[in-house]
């Protein structure tokens, strides 16, 4: 219960006053002198013990889900045939798309399956649990390399190595509570350090494919900083390599004018009118063999991440995927290095054109999810160029 009572501001407070140097309490004549010294043991064991009840819970709560989602799976119906064999159609006033059809029965199963699930506020299903250690830092906020192997010690003294998960989130609670600090992520067998590029407070590092997880599971895990001028709504940053589908991009594309609402350094709000890029591409979900006419929401059918091997693409990203980019020729031509090599006609550059470029090319696969646009089956993102670096 400590782990849970205990606000997590303490855990800081705590791990300042055991680095502090030793000052001895006065004592009485004759006496030894104390020194008041934090249990810190039964900090890092109160840490464990919490880290382990979440990744139960988290067990708890997907086996509750899959005896859910078994007892409303209903099989397909099979056509009626008519005296001569021929099958009989209901007459339809339309047909609907794939991405319809699963958004329909994915939103159906969703509002029908949470009823009487497991709910708890330290575990919510699709989203990256937040793991704790107690590591005091003697180099202060930023953690070195010693705090981080001792952070991944401590993950392996609570037990809970082989309950890990890629994408799990690990929180050293001693560093403190402001913005990311103290926040790593598991990539299977070691600790990753958020990115610094284009947030001062840290995002998903790009050693992750966003792909293999929705677009909301860092969400509130991984806090997001608000920039007036570029990045005005808090929107986080995902790393996806779009060129597999850059054929239905190349062929979707158009320029167009969108009205957005910009922030002046004085901190007021103005509506204006932009040209941008925009483009979609579609992942459909995978068909079963038995049924080719109905989506599969097994888990053993999956969608492999093109390019990327032992990784699968997250159902939340299943339907359209709307793309943004600058209306400039500038960002014409990222968004065109972005679809991959042969896609477009080469460009006729000049030497500062290919020295943009080269210099660009690390950033290619880096976009902004639009919260406020997104939902389910329909997600909005934005190309982020190499401007838009803070570090």
């Amino acid at each position: 219960m400590r782990g849970v009572s205990m606000p997590t501001h303490q855990y800081a407070q705590l791990a300042d006053a055991y680095l502090q140097p030793r000052i001895p309490n006065p004592a009485a004549p004759g006496d030894r002198p104390k020194f008041t010294v934090p249990d810190i043991l039964s900090l890092a064991m109160t840490t464990r013990a919490y880290t382990r009840v979440v990744l139960r819970l988290r067990a708890q709560a997907e086996s509750e889900a899959r005896a859910v989602a078994r007892s409303h799976v209903s099989p397909v119906p099979s056509r009626p045939a008519t005296r001569d064999g021929q099958v009989a159609r209901r007459p339809s006033s339309g047909t609907a798309s794939p991405t319809s059809l699963y958004s329909h029965r994915k939103s159906s199963s969703i509002s029908s399956s949470t009823k009487g699930t497991f709910q708890s506020p330290l575990v919510r299903l699709h989203r990256a649990p937040l793991l704790r250690v107690f590591v005091p830092s003697p180099e202060g906020e930023w953690l070195s390399d010693s705090s981080v192997v001792e952070c991944e010690a401590e993950l392996k003294r609570a037990g809970v190595l082989k309950m890990l998960r890629v994408g799990d989130v690990v929180w050293d609670v001693a560093v403190g509570d402001e913005g990311n600090l103290g926040r790593m992520v598991w990539d299977g067998s070691y600790l990753v350090d958020l990115d610094y590029k284009y947030s001062p407070m840290g995002e998903l590092s790009p050693y992750f494919h966003s792909l293999a997880f929705s677009p909301s599971y860092f969400h509130r895990v991984i806090r997001t900083g608000v920039n007036p001028i570029l990045n005005p709504g808090g929107n986080p940053i995902v790393n996806l390599d779009v060129s597999p589908w850059g054929q239905e991009l190349a062929a979707n594309l158009q320029l167009i004018q969108d009205r957005a609402t910009t922030a002046t350094p004085h901190g007021t709000l103005h509506s204006v009118v932009h040209w941008l890029h925009r483009s979609s591409f579609t992942i459909r979900p995978p068909v079963s063999a038995h049924h080719p006419h109905a989506y599969s929401h097994s888990q053993n059918l999956r969608l492999p991440i093109p390019n990327v091997a032992g990784f699968f693409i997250d159902p939340g990203w299943y339907g359209t995927v709307i793309v943004e980019a600058e209306g400039t020729n500038e960002g014409l031509a990222d968004f065109q290095a972005r679809c991959g090599p042969g896609v477009f006609p080469p460009r006729a550059d000049n030497l500062t054109s290919k020295m943009r470029i080269e210099k660009e090319k690390g950033s290619r696969c880096v976009y902004r999810i639009l919260r406020e646009k997104s939902r389910p089956g329909e997600i909005w993102i934005r190309a982020v160029r190499e401007k838009e670096r803070v570090m």
